[in-house]
This record gives C-alpha cells, structure tokens and sequence, in this order.
C-alpha cells in the first residue's frame, strides 16, 4: 500500500472509496496545514514548470492557484481580497503585460 503523507483536495477520499479501496486520512491542525499548502505550492509550480504544453500548463496554474486561494485564508483573508490586493498593485506598479526586463539602473551619482 503507497504511503504518501501529503495534503490532497476535498473530494479525494470520496474519488478514492468509488474505486473500491481503502484509505487513510487526518485532519491537520492549522500550523501544519499552512505547512502543507506551502509545500503544495511549491510541488505544484513544479508541475507547472515542467508542463510540456498549453493545456497541461493551465491545469497546473488551476491546481496552483487553488493553493493560493487556501493560503489566504489561512493568512486571515479571502480570493476577493486577494483579488483587490493584487489589483491596486497592478494599478501602482503596473502588471506584466508589457514584458519588460529591467537591464540595470543608473546611480546618478557620477
């Protein structure tokens, strides 16, 4: 039986008991939560970096951004403040749409 100690979504078990098998699960304490869903960032971005096609990389930034959405909240927030968050940023310092690479700056004190 595959052991795999990591955090998976909601309808896991209910996926997992229609295919007829068994299963073990837990229900984390909200420090080890956070800690999961730090660690499930990081293995879904890896995912997302190694995709191979278009498709494969939407799915991977889905998953990714699900794990977002729950890290906010575990930080005491909501996808909408999230939302509002990332949009005044966006109105002060500008989104990525331009694709600029900043080469260097110049001190000006020469």
């Amino acid at each position: 039986m595959p052991i795999y100690n990591k955090l998976i979504r909601d309808r896991i078990p209910e996926i997992i008991a229609l295919t007829g098998k068994t299963y073990k699960t837990r229900v984390l304490e909200q420090d080890e939560y956070k800690d999961e869903l730090q660690k499930k960032c990081q293995e879904e971005m890896g995912e997302y970096l190694q995709s191979t096609s278009d498709a494969e990389a939407l799915e991977e930034l889905a998953d990714l951004l699900e794990v977002v959405y729950a890290l906010a909240e575990v930080h005491g927030s909501s996808q909408e403040e999230l939302e509002t968050i990332r949009a005044e940023k966006a109105e002060k310092r500008g989104e990525f749409q331009e694709r600029l690479l900043l080469i260097e700056v110049e001190d000006g004190e020469n």
